[in-house]
């Protein structure tokens, strides 16, 4: 959300899917914070902090493991148009990954478009980052990657300034322990508070 000094944007990610469904298998948050750098600047200097944990069921119990905390600081470009029906912002971070990297980058493109009065909204982010990870192949053989890319464009109908149906639609490369390109497609519900 937006306020007078920036903007403040935040997220909690929580799926049920371990042991059948009937505990939590993942828990992640990002919290980022842009503080305008002049009173009609397009730039805000941006700092933001990601992590979590995930959790797995086997037989006879569970393993855990973390997702590595990152820090990232850099700036943003934003511009919007006079009705802030449409808007898109541009971000390039330095991130530092616990454990993993001391000096990697992030390019980052957050977007969003009013259409329809209001109706319709299509909106998302794309990041691509540094970040090197090994994943073993079933012959025992193990690749490596050192960069990774996600994107999550939404479209949703708003019943209501507060209530909205729609799909989000994650597109990776890899990313979340899965090598390679994926299309993961969801279908969702929106309660937006005012």
């Amino acid at each position: 959300k937006p306020d007078k000094w920036g903007s403040t944007f935040f997220f909690i990610d929580m799926n049920y899917d371990a042991d059948n469904g009937k505990t939590i298998s993942l828990a992640y948050w990002e919290i980022a914070r842009g503080i305008k750098l002049g009173e009609n600047s397009p730039f805000a200097a941006h700092v933001e902090y990601n992590g979590g944990f995930g959790q797995f069921y086997t037989n006879p119990g569970y393993g855990a493991y973390s997702i590595n905390n990152a820090w990232l600081a850099g700036l943003d470009y934003s511009i919007n148009n006079a009705d802030f029906t449409r808007g898109i912002t541009f971000q390039a971070l330095y991130k530092y990954i616990k454990e993993k990297h001391d000096a990697s980058f992030q390019l980052t493109t957050v977007w969003y478009m009013h259409m329809l009065n209001r109706k319709l909204t299509f909106d998302g982010f794309a990041d691509f980052w540094r970040e090197d990870n090994t994943f073993a192949n079933s012959d025992e053989t193990v690749d490596e990657t050192k960069f990774v890319f996600l994107t999550e464009p939404q479209i949703w109908y708003n019943f209501t300034e507060n209530i909205s149906i729609g799909s989000e639609i994650e597109i990776s490369s890899n990313f979340g322990g899965n090598k390679g390109f994926m299309v993961n497609p969801t279908l969702a519900a929106k309660w937006n508070f005012k």
